[in-house]
């Protein structure tokens, strides 16, 4: 198993607890739609960063998958231009 934590700021104006619930939307339906996406969940954070994401995959293999699948590109399509930073880390488990 493969844990995928990613931490992001938002561009200066956007306002944060919408932009969250949006992204948040959008995301989480993908569990059960997109192979090896065992569990997702974005919430709003704090200290200096705007949003977390946290996912859980069956392997590396399945998160190389998401990166490129097409529900998660299409999803992307939705927030991508409100992101500013972003940083990410993945484990094994």
């Amino acid at each position: 198993m493969v844990k995928h934590i990613v931490l992001y700021t938002l561009k200066e104006g956007v306002e944060k607890e919408s932009a969250v619930k949006l992204i948040a939307s959008v995301l989480e339906p993908l569990v059960g739609q997109i192979p090896g996406l065992l569990k997702m969940e974005v919430r709003q954070a704090y200290q200096g960063l705007d949003y977390a994401l946290y996912s859980e995959f069956e392997s590396r293999e399945a998160l190389a998958a998401y990166a490129v699948h097409p529900l998660h590109l299409a999803a992307k399509e939705h927030f991508w231009h409100m992101l500013d930073k972003r940083f990410s880390a993945d484990y094994d488990l």
